[in-house]
């Protein structure tokens, strides 16, 4: 958002469609429309190299220029430096694990609050919360911490549905009758009191430090509250309570016109 310290961008992944493809290509390029290249993290990939390719091919002609981490000898003096910083999805398991082992958390975490602009996708976008608790993925290796950047004060949980899930079993559509998303969530919080973001695929959330704005959908999930949906172009705050922009307009007309009200 224009005039935010803070910078950061997060997608729920799903990027399967042209239209997603489009409004991913447009979003990230202003959002390292100021960055002569950006620093890729490819920690959630065993494939470094070909991942970090992979995703340069992905932004298309005109996208911003990805350096893989991977590739730097220092890789705490390329975060200290990095015009802005990109984290890729994958396994978050293994992208948290190489976090800590390389201690990078805290030095993308202080560069990112510096005013670097971030871009999460899936994993990505799970780790810039302050734990990686409600991510979907296999724990295919052990991490030392759950422990994540904690540049968004929320919990994000990528590739969220609503409901049960359907399948194609042969050309019979069939119920899986597992647990939902939701009750996922509301067993995190039963254990923690961070309220989480469910975000629909092909979604996008931009966060400035104060304020976010979706676009696509997402649905808010509080302890203690009905989960809300969001809308695109929906606000919010830091506790995911909606924010309205007429309303925040209209108490600063009354406290102009209370002003002059007293002056005269």
């Amino acid at each position: 958002m224009p005039g935010s310290s803070v910078r950061v961008l997060l997608g729920s992944g799903g990027i399967a469609t042209e239209d997603r493809r489009e409004t991913y290509r447009s979003m990230v390029g202003e959002h390292f429309s100021d960055c002569e290249s950006v620093l890729f993290v490819p920690y959630a990939s065993d494939d470094h190299d070909g991942y970090t390719s992979r995703m340069q091919g992905f932004l298309g002609e005109g996208g911003p220029s990805l350096v893989g981490i991977h590739t730097f000898e220092d890789q705490l003096s390329a975060v200290s430096e990095a015009d802005g910083v990109y984290v890729g999805g994958g396994n978050s398991f293994l992208l948290v694990r190489d976090l800590h082992e390389m201690g990078l958390v805290g030095p993308i975490r202080d560069r990112v609050l510096a005013g670097a602009p971030y871009l999460g996708v899936s994993a990505g976008s799970n780790v810039a919360c302050p734990t990686m608790m409600t991510t979907n993925d296999m724990p295919i290796v052990l991490p030392p911490s759950f422990d994540s950047f904690g540049i968004v004060p929320f919990q994000i949980n990528p590739h969220y549905h609503p409901g049960k899930v359907l399948f194609m079993d042969g050309d019979e559509v069939a119920n899986h009758y597992g647990e939902s998303r939701a009750q996922r969530i509301a067993e995190f919080h039963r254990h923690q009191d961070t309220p989480v973001l469910g975000m629909w695929e092909g979604s996008f959330l931009q966060w400035d430090g104060s304020r976010g704005r979706m676009t696509g959908r997402a649905t808010a999930f509080v302890p203690g509250s009905d989960p809300v949906e969001m809308a695109d172009g929906s606000e919010f705050g830091p506790a995911l309570q909606a924010l309205h922009p007429l309303t925040d307009l209209s108490e600063q007309v009354i406290g102009h016109l209370t002003r002059d009200a007293h002056d005269a």
